[in-house]
């Protein structure tokens, strides 16, 4: 496996330079800031990436008001105990994404938060206090307790909210094929792991967060 130097170097030489690649990578919270996140704000970021997926995210970001607006503003307590009239009107709001299964797993993840922050005192308490090297844990967490929070959404979606983290993109895959760390995106717990050990390996390399070594492996490729 290369030193997380030759694969900034790698990196560098495709971009223009160590201050090219420094201008791409993303902006990370503080964790304070994360526990204070408003669990509206989740389940509306979560329904915003499930909406997304498989359809133009700019068409999606565009109509982000007018979905905000039909689930009254995402309050988790109220979008968790939906009732089946709502569930049908929303099937017809042209406002939005009419996807039935897409649906249910917005008001599904409402649960989810829910019952999350009264365990936790808050659902960005319980993501901004899991250990970084367990990232992976996380990641796998969301997918299995959480609705269409798995692939590059749960990912994606931390990444969102400035929670340090890394994202499971083409690029990041590949260069994790290339170092022979994994042998294709990580559908397994074991490959999460690997993938996890990896990245620990390159943080106590280089004392970046996972998000800065996420981008910069993808720009290595």
């Amino acid at each position: 496996m290369h030193s997380f130097e030759e694969i900034l170097d790698l990196a560098a030489d495709r971009h223009g330079g160590p201050e090219a690649i420094a201008a791409m990578l993303p902006t990370i919270r503080p964790k304070a800031e994360v526990a204070e996140i408003p669990d509206a704000i989740w389940l509306q970021t979560m329904a915003m990436r499930i909406f997304s997926t498989g359809m133009n995210t700019k068409m999606i970001e565009a109509k982000e008001d007018d979905i905000v607006a039909a689930f009254e503003g995402f309050e988790v307590g109220r979008v968790a105990l939906m009732s089946d009239e709502w569930f049908d009107a929303l099937l017809q709001d042209k406002r939005i994404i009419r996807n039935a299964p897409k649906l249910r797993a917005i008001q599904e993840n409402a649960v989810f938060i829910q019952e999350v922050s009264a365990e936790a005192g808050g659902f960005g308490r319980k993501i901004a206090d899991w250990p970084d090297d367990r990232f992976g844990e996380l990641l796998l967490w969301l997918k299995s307790e959480g609705s269409r929070l798995g692939g590059t959404t749960g990912g994606y979606v931390l990444r969102q909210m400035g929670r340090d983290g890394y994202v499971f993109t083409k690029d990041v895959v590949a260069r994790l094929v290339a170092e022979r760390v994994i042998s294709g995106p990580p559908g397994s717990r074991k490959a999460m792991l690997a993938a996890q050990e990896a990245f620990n390996t390159w943080q106590a390399q280089s004392g970046r967060p996972l998000a800065e070594i996420s981008r910069i492996l993808a720009l290595s490729i």
